[in-house]
């Protein structure tokens, strides 16, 4: 457990994020391994596939994991203020909560792919390997929810070094599993949706196994649990929003896709491919950002507000830098980065996936930006507005202008799209913040307009 209301704020954040980095970049990386392996030995149409398939299991778990950062910003929060029997029935309150979500959501999802597919307008030859993939990751949708609490809790205790342990096991036993199950086995496309749900399956068995054996406050006798109304509902109006605006994206990453998919299999692969390498490059900035909405819930709990403004600064100087860098990488070596995903002889792949990375990594420093301001307002518990500013950036104006700019531009104005809708955010992240107005929505106590 890590407290954050004392000592030099920059080198704080800086320690308490740098092992959550490297757990989120090991999980993307096997979520690359995935496609990489899939897109190697499976060639392009699995890639798409997998790829078609992640925005559906993405609009799935948004909304729940959005209630578990809730959780994890009421964990710091009375962590902050040292009052541990709160902490305790909140952690139970969180997992009861997700174990139940979880159950429905397979249930609802198994039900559900094949017309989302259709409304997708995934192509023809692309249904039955998405189909069959995405019916199995869903199968396994508890074991997922079932980590991501554990982590939630972990964190919010200002644990974040144990979480990167259980996904750097997770991550070798995924690859392991991968290789395995789709060159040895010839499972194909299955292959790969097994290896993950197994991996995920054995991060979940061993961090509650630490939780039960080294944290006194969390006790895994499960007839002794209780759900707590009063604490979820802290949890749900914080993680509401939050896991609102992640559906929303998710959402929007789905309608994106069903302009991508008229495009044809080249275009979806490419952008597939480019996704994965997306999502591991704005990691450095999401992640600063999520340690600063910790730093920031503790400071409010304990009632030093005034490093609040400090912690923001430093989050910001650190997460630019790391923009900065990722992006002249990603640029300079986009080609080769492309062929990790696929055979060197698909250049047309390569090439607007390439395409993509130029458009869309030119603009990370403004991702960081919006998304580390947003940190603060998190932290805080203020949710709601930032819900607000991501709805709008993105369905009023990254949505609409991929829909025109591709008409105009083919795939390039849907890539456009994307950083458009960045600055739209950043903006408005900026000007909400600069209000000051999220500085009343602790959950501990009151916070005074002009302390910050």
């Amino acid at each position: 457990m890590k407290d954050l209301t004392v000592g030099r704020e920059g080198k704080l954040i800086f320690l308490f994020a740098l092992p959550m980095l490297l757990g989120h970049l090991f999980q993307q990386f096997y979520s690359m391994v995935d496609s990489a392996i899939v897109g190697k030995f499976l060639g392009k149409e699995a890639l798409a596939a997998v790829g078609a398939s992640f925005p559906i299991i993405f609009t799935m778990i948004a909304l729940m994991i959005g209630i578990a950062s809730g959780g994890m910003v009421v964990i710091s929060q009375y962590f902050g203020a040292k009052d541990m029997v709160r902490v305790k029935k909140a952690t139970e309150t969180i997992y009861i909560f997700m174990f139940v979500a979880s159950i429905l959501l397979t249930v609802v999802g198994l039900l559900l792919v094949d017309p989302i597919f259709r409304i997708t307008k995934l192509p023809v030859e692309l249904l039955p390997m998405a189909k069959t993939y995405i019916n199995i990751y869903i199968a396994g949708i508890v074991l997922f929810f079932g980590y991501n609490g554990t982590a939630a809790i972990l964190r919010g205790m200002g644990d974040s070094k144990t979480p990167l342990y259980f996904l750097v096991f997770s991550t070798i036993s995924n690859i392991v599993l991968d290789l395995l199950f789709v060159l040895v086995f010839k499972w194909g496309i299955a292959g790969a949706a097994f290896a993950t749900i197994i991996s995920q399956g054995g991060a979940l068995v061993t961090s509650m196994i630490y939780l039960h054996r080294t944290h006194e406050i969390i006790n895994f006798n499960f007839r002794k649990w209780s759900f707590d109304w009063e604490i979820f509902r802290a949890c749900f109006r914080i993680g509401l929003p939050t896991g609102l605006q992640q559906t929303f994206v998710a959402l929007g990453m789905m309608a994106l896709f069903s302009i991508v998919n008229t495009f044809g299999t080249n275009v979806v692969a490419a952008f597939s491919a480019a996704g994965r390498i997306d999502s591991v490059a704005t990691v450095p900035a999401m992640v600063f950002a999520q340690a600063l909405s910790s730093f920031v819930g503790q400071n409010i709990g304990a009632g030093k507000v005034e490093r609040v403004r400090r912690g923001l600064i430093m989050t910001m100087l650190m997460s630019w830098a790391a923009s900065i860098l990722i992006s002249i990488v990603l640029i300079g070596f986009r080609s080769h980065i492309m062929n990790i995903f696929t055979d060197k002889d698909e250049t047309e792949v390569i090439r607007i996936g390439g395409e993509y990375l130029t458009i869309v990594t030119s603009f990370y420093l403004v991702f960081a930006t919006m998304f580390t301001l947003g940190g603060v307002m998190r932290g805080a518990g203020d949710t709601l507005i930032p819900m607000f500013i991501t709805l709008f950036a993105l369905w009023l104006i990254r949505i609409p202008l991929a829909y025109y700019l591709s008409g105009q531009l083919g795939e390039r104005g849907i890539w456009w799209a994307v950083p458009i809708g960045w600055t739209a955010g950043m903006i408005l992240s900026f000007l909400y913040y600069r209000t000051g107005r999220w500085k009343r929505k602790a959950v501990v106590q009151p916070i005074l307009e002009d302390e910050i």
